[in-house]
C-alpha cells in the first residue's frame, strides 16, 4: 500500500512494489554504488547511483511509476525529492528499501563474482594499514606507527564529516566501475 512520506513523494511497500513491477507499472531506480547493486538487487532494478543520478532524465514512460530504492530508504527518500522537485508525478520511494524487501521474504538477484562493498574495502584496507604501521613500527622504526594513526584519523574524519577520500579513492578502481 503506498501511503505520503512527503508532497510529492509517496512511500510504497514491497509487496505492493512487486505488483507494480510484474504489471509493468513501475520503473524500479538502485540508487546504491554500483558495486552494491551488482552484488545484490531486486531484479528488474536500474543502476543510477544517487551521485550522478539527473533528476530531468530518468528512465520510464511517463504513465509508469518511478520508484527508488537503496539498502534502508533514506537515501532513496533524498533522490526521491529531487525528482519530485522537478515536478514529475508518480515519484515513490521503496519503504525500508532492499532490506524490507528481503525481510518480507521477496527475491533478490546477486552476483557472488561482484566487487566487495565500498565500505568492507576501505574497512580491509584501513585494517591493513594500520596493522602494517603497527609491525612496522615495532620491527623497523617508530615512525612507522605515525601511519596507524593517519589511518586512524582519516576514519574520524570520515565519520564526522561522512566523506571517505578511501571509498573515494577506491570506488576509481577499474572493479568497482
Amino acid at each position: 500500500m503506498a501511503t505520503m512520506t512527503s508532497e510529492a513523494v509517496k512511500a510504497v511497500d514491497a509487496k505492493t512494489l512487486q505488483g507494480w513491477l510484474a504489471s509493468g507499472s513501475a520503473v524500479l531506480i538502485d540508487v546504491r554504488a554500483r558495486g552494491m547493486h551488482a552484488a545484490e538487487r531486486i531484479p528488474g532494478a536500474r543502476s543510477i547511483p544517487a551521485d550522478t543520478l539527473d533528476p530531468g532524465r530518468i528512465p520510464g514512460a511517463a504513465n509508469q511509476r518511478v520508484v527508488f530504492q537503496c539498502e534502508i530508504g533514506v537515501a532513496s527518500a533524498k533522490a526521491a525529492r529531487r525528482v519530485a522537485d522537478t515536478g514529475r508525478d508518480e515519484v515513490y520511494n521503496l519503504d525500508g528499501g532492499i532490506q524490507k524487501w528481503k525481510q518480507v521474504g521477496l527475491p533478490v538477484e546477486s552476483d557472488p563474482h561482484a566487487p566487495l562493498p565500498v565500505i568492507r574495502q576501505v574497512q580491509i584496507v584501513a585494517g591493513s594499514l594500520v596493522v602494517l604501521g603497527t609491525v612496522l613500527g615495532v620491527v623497523l622504526s617508530p615512525w612507522f606507527i605515525a601511519l596507524s594513526g593517519f589511518v586512524g584519523a582519516g576514519l574520524v574524519f570520515a565519520g564526522v564529516t561522512g566523506t571517505c577520500g578511501m571509498a573515494a579513492c577506491l570506488l576509481k578502481l577499474p572493479y568497482n566501475r
